[in-house]
């Protein structure tokens, strides 16, 4: 038995709560530090939200038929969304660190000119961040980069629990 093996038991309860909890962090920084997400921050949540509704239903369907292979399926499913996150995340942090070109839909784009400034003034919306530029760093990783580690750990630990052989009590 290994130190995992309660939370493998119950992986899709302990990913919803994990994205949840992703969720919840990532509005407080945008929330109380200010920090507005950029266009891949944005895709970024949207693989929390997928995580949540497929573990969601995981934990409901496990609920009305507990023999059901669900956990399992629901793990490999959740693995495939975690992977889909990582590459997202490590996507962003390289083009933060200038390792290849972030997407035009979000590159910063240098100096803001006179006729930006003039369309701000008469009421247009302003740019979203630039997805380029880490506005925020921990011990050398970007939030990008930390949720880049987050989410290879979160596939591993539901590549486990589906792999996880079920004892007999």
């Amino acid at each position: 038995m290994s130190a995992f093996d309660p939370l493998l038991k119950r992986w899709p309860l302990a990913a919803l709560i994990v994205s949840a909890a992703m969720l919840a962090i990532a509005h407080g920084f945008q929330t109380f530090g200010h920090l507005a997400p950029c266009h891949l921050c944005l895709k970024q949540r949207e693989v929390y939200w997928a995580a949540m509704a497929a573990a969601g239903v995981a934990v409901v369907v496990q609920r009305v038929r507990p023999a059901a292979p669900t956990p399992r399926i629901a793990s490999l499913i959740l693995a495939g969304i975690f992977a889909y996150g990582a590459y997202l995340a490590i996507f962003q942090a390289g083009a933060e660190w200038k390792w290849w070109p972030a997407p035009q839909t979000c590159a910063s784009t240098g100096a803001v000119g006179m006729a930006e400034l003039k369309a701000l003034l008469a009421g247009a919306g302003s740019r979203a961040p630039a997805c380029d530029v880490a506005s925020w760093r921990l011990l050398g990783l970007s939030m990008a980069g930390w949720n880049g580690l987050i989410s290879v750990g979160l596939m591993l630990l539901s590549l486990a629990a589906a792999m996880r052989k079920e004892r007999a009590t």
